[in-house]
């Protein structure tokens, strides 16, 4: 494989590399509320326990849901990676996490003047695969996917904090609507702001904010960790510098959110992800590219530095 191909690879997976790292720096009724929270008679504000027990089926729902299909739009700050606008549709699972989608904005900018205007990307057991295209896989051995076990990457470099954050980052791309409502159960912060239409759907809307104090005091699952994983957690994302998150939510007449925003204020501005999600329950059928069309990340870098040893002894 030329070198040029070798560096139009590089751009591609920079570009996504540069998204996952900014991913990775973030009891109900039995699945249905008596009132349902886009009642468009309904126009009083909604009391807290109003509030609670919507949000609380609004969970379960989506958790059993497992899965549905996504347009999301990510803008990021110029100090984060150069900043930008990143669009990404199609389809994701939660349980278990897969995803099958198309990412295209001139945030992908930020891998250089080789990047390609939109990629497909396939996520699948923890693993990410690329499509580099039909003109890159001309010149990879007609392999046109890329496969990035960032994992096995961090590993291979004996860092466990970047496998970790690595890992974490491939999670977080994926949004799971149902985490993002589970930060706000119970919240005391959360605020019913009135019907609203989403794409001719009605909706009632909600908005809260957290400081990452309150979404430990709000959020069990953080019981769960022992004491050092709190405070390694807590340690990371003080180091990170994340204030806290504002998110916003409009919930349809069954109690699925059509539609979501955060923003993840950060010292270098805010990152925010507006996402819209419809067709809860269709089956993410994500399938990994056959292993005759796909070409290891890892054995990439390790021909590459066979090929430097090389040149040096030469």
């Amino acid at each position: 494989m030329g070198m040029s191909a070798w560096k139009r690879a590089g751009v591609c997976l920079t570009a996504v590399a540069v998204v996952v790292g900014v991913a990775g720096c973030q009891d109900g009724d039995g699945g249905g509320a008596k009132e349902k929270a886009a009642d468009s008679a309904k126009t009083e504000v909604q009391t807290q326990n109003e509030m609670t027990e919507v949000l609380q089926a609004a969970f379960r729902n989506t958790s059993e849901a497992k899965s549905s299909k996504v347009r999301m739009t990510m803008t990021m700050p110029a100090a984060v990676g150069g900043g930008g606008t990143m669009e990404i549709s199609g389809v994701q699972g939660w349980d278990p996490a897969v995803m099958d989608v198309t990412m295209k904005g001139p945030a992908l900018a930020a891998g250089g003047p080789e990047a390609p205007e939109q990629v497909r990307m396939i996520m699948l057991d923890n693993v990410m695969y690329v499509d580099m295209g039909a003109k890159q896989a001309a010149e990879m051995d007609g392999k046109r996917w890329m496969k990035m076990d960032f994992a096995a990457i961090a590993e291979a470099a004996g860092d466990a904090e970047l496998q970790k954050q690595m890992t974490n980052g491939l999670e977080n791309m994926n949004q799971d609507p149902a985490k993002q409502l589970a930060l706000l159960l119970e919240s005391p912060n959360l605020k019913h702001v009135g019907p609203e239409k989403v794409d001719g759907v009605q909706t009632q809307h909600y908005k809260g904010t957290l400081s990452f104090d309150e979404m430990i005091e709000t959020n069990e699952s953080f019981d769960l960790l022992s004491e050092k994983e709190r405070e390694e957690l807590t340690a990371n994302v003080e180091k990170s510098g994340l204030k806290g998150y504002d998110t916003e939510f409009w919930l349809n007449e069954d109690n699925y959110p059509v539609k979501m925003v955060v923003g993840m204020k950060m010292p270098q501005g805010t990152i925010s992800m507006t996402a819209n999600y419809s067709d809860y329950g269709a089956k993410a059928e994500v399938e990994a590219p056959a292993a005759e069309d796909t070409l290891d990340l890892m054995e990439m870098l390790g021909e590459l530095g066979a090929g430097s040893e090389a040149g040096l002894d030469a």
